[in-house]
C-alpha cells in the first residue's frame, strides 16, 4: 500500500491548486493522509480526485473541514498497521513518549503543525511529520511524505522534496 502524507497546505494563501510535483506523487497513491491545516475543504475534494483521503483538523481549519469529515484525531489501520493521526503533537521534548501515551495502540503516529519534516522512532512508537509542500517556513524545501506499507508493517517512510 502506497500512502502519500501531506500537512499544512494552508489554502488558499499557500495552496492555490495542487502543485505539479505533488500531483506526480499523488498519481497511483492508494490513500492520502492530510495531517491538518488544510484551511479549506476544497483541498480535500481536490485530493480525493487522486485517491481516498483521511484528514484531521488543524488549528487553522474551519467548520467546512470538520463538515467534510475531519476529526481532531484519528485512529485506523493501514494494511494491518495501527496508525494514529493528529495535527499538533506538542513540543519536541518528550514527543515520542507523549504520542505513545496518546495513541498506545499505534505503531505509527502521523502529525503536522511544525512544518518541520520528521521521521523518528522511540518509546515504542514511530512518529512521522511530512512537513509542508507549500509553506516551508525555515526549511530548505517544501516536502511531503511517502509511506509504503505491506503485511502489517511499515516497509519504508520517506520525506520527499517537492518545492
Amino acid at each position: 500500500m502506497r500512502v502519500v502524507v501531506l500537512s499544512d497546505t494552508h489554502a488558499p494563501r499557500r495552496w492555490r491548486g495542487c502543485p505539479p510535483k505533488v500531483a506526480e506523487h499523488l498519481r497511483g497513491a492508494d490513500l492520502i493522509l492530510h495531517a491538518g491545516d488544510v484551511c479549506t475543504a476544497d483541498v480535500l475534494d481536490e485530493l480525493s480526485a487522486y485517491a481516498p483521503v483521511r484528514a484531521v483538523l488543524g488549528n487553522n481549519d474551519g467548520p467546512d473541514v470538520a463538515a467534510w469529515g475531519a476529526p481532531v484525531e484519528s485512529r485506523f489501520e493501514l494494511d494491518g498497521l495501527r496508525v494514529g493521526m493528529i495535527h499538533d503533537s506538542g513540543s519536541a521534548a518528550g514527543r515520542t513518549a507523549r504520542m505513545h501515551r496518546r495513541f498506545p495502540e499505534a505503531e505509527l503516529v502521523v502529525f503536522g503543525h511544525s512544518h518541520i519534516p520528521l521521521d523518528q522512532a522511540g518509546d515504542g512508537v514511530r512518529i512521522f511529520n511530512p512537513g509542508s509542500p507549500t509553506d516551508r517556513r525555515r526549511q530548505p524545501q517544501g516536502t511531503i511524505g511517502i509511506l509504503d506499507i505491506a503485511g502489517s508493517r511499515l516497509v519504508s517512510a520517506q520525506i520527499v522534496p517537492v518545492a
